[in-house]
């Protein structure tokens, strides 16, 4: 019986051994298979890296600003009697806007006026008996100051009733009309807004290390969503940088006679510098940006085999790190890294790694406008 158990103990070790040897067997030479397997090309798209001649610029963003504007408001309390003015409508320095009530502060004048008067009279008639030396010095000083006191009563009551007026403080546009007739308005309600929309400014900021790039009178294109380009000039630069961000304002000055420019709206501001210095331009889907580097794919031809061992040219990707500078529409200036005429991958860089065959198909490829426009596809 033990001679039996041992043989049938041998036995089984040998069948379950061959199994799990000819398992692992399997397993190595299908592992063995893959790894040696030759991987499908990956399929890209390619652009030539050029050099182009490009004028360097200073750009930022910023806010359409009138060049006077300003929320209508009064000075004093009062119901609307009368609104002389639409809302969207220009007006000039100086049109009647609205009318509050009065006729308290008119009755309150023509009372003013009475003892103005009266003062005047009692002045007068105080200097002749003054020359007939009928009364004293004091007491013609004090017909004086009556006077003048009366005189500006009158001149306060005038003033009040002509806060009673609201005019235009300017020449502008009006906004949407925010008070209706018969409306009580306390001092300072906003009645409507009025802004001067030729010329406007446009407000952006730019980074303390070009301070020195920026002057008075440089040319400075301005777009906004929605509308054309304009062309305007610096007109002023702030004196302090900001501590927070480290950036500083710049005011450019832009004709508006069409109000295509609007207060408030969102501008992208260019100021062109000097003038244009060759770079070495590719689009930017070219660029893989990395923490530890940018980098690009460039395309080179190798000697290679087909499956059945012929001879042939093929295409691999080899990985480049490159130095990259200004961005101009869909391309990036590359300073160092990258020489002109050397072909780039464009799409399809997750796949890549460096020795990745690929195959070129730019039968649809990526925009790569140095001005690209919204239409493009």
């Amino acid at each position: 019986m033990n001679k039996r158990m041992v043989w049938m103990l041998v036995i089984t070790g040998l069948v379950f051994g061959g199994v799990f040897g000819f398992k692992w067997f399997g397993n190595k030479m299908m592992n063995q298979y893959f790894d040696n397997m030759p991987m499908p090309p990956a399929a890209v798209t390619s652009a030539t890296a050029t050099q182009q001649s490009w004028r360097p610029s200073l750009s930022g963003v910023g806010t359409v600003v009138a060049s006077q504007g300003a929320d209508v408001t009064t000075e004093v309390g009062g119901i609307v009697q009368a609104l002389h003015f639409e809302s969207g409508k220009r007006v000039r320095k100086g049109d009647l806007l609205v009318t509050l009530s009065a006729g308290s502060e008119q009755g309150d004048l023509a009372r003013l006026q009475a003892q103005a008067q009266l003062a005047k009279k009692e002045h007068a008639r105080f200097e002749r008996l003054f020359g007939l030396e009928a009364v004293s010095r004091s007491e013609l000083d004090q017909a004086a100051a009556t006077l003048r006191a009366a005189t500006a009563a009158v001149e306060a009551q005038q003033a009040t009733l002509n806060q009673k007026i609201i005019r235009a403080p300017f020449s502008g546009t009006l906004g949407i009309r925010q008070v209706n007739l018969g409306q009580y308005l306390s001092p300072g309600t906003p009645i409507v807004t009025l802004q001067a929309l030729d010329p406007v400014y446009v407000d952006f900021t730019l980074p303390e290390q070009d301070l020195g790039k920026v002057v008075v009178g440089q040319t400075v294109q301005a777009a906004v969503e929605q509308g054309p380009s304009a062309s305007g000039v610096v007109e002023a630069i702030e004196s302090l940088v900001d501590s927070a961000t480290r950036n500083f304002k710049v005011r450019a000055r832009f004709d508006n006679p069409q109000a295509q420019l609007r207060p408030g709206q969102f501008a992208r501001a260019r100021i062109e510098l000097a003038d244009a210095a060759p770079v070495i331009a590719v689009p930017l889907t070219a660029v893989s940006y990395n923490p530890y580097g940018n980098s690009v794919y460039v395309i080179q031809k190798v000697k290679g085999k087909t499956a059945d061992g012929k001879d042939e040219e093929q295409l691999t990707v080899t990985r480049r790190f490159v130095k990259t500078g200004v961005t101009r529409g869909d391309l990036v200036a590359i300073s160092s890294g990258l020489k002109a005429g050397e072909q780039v991958a464009t799409s399809g860089l997750l796949k890549l790694q460096n020795g990745t065959r690929v195959i070129i198909n730019n039968s649809v490829t990526p925009s790569a406008s140095a001005a690209p426009t919204p239409d493009e596809s």
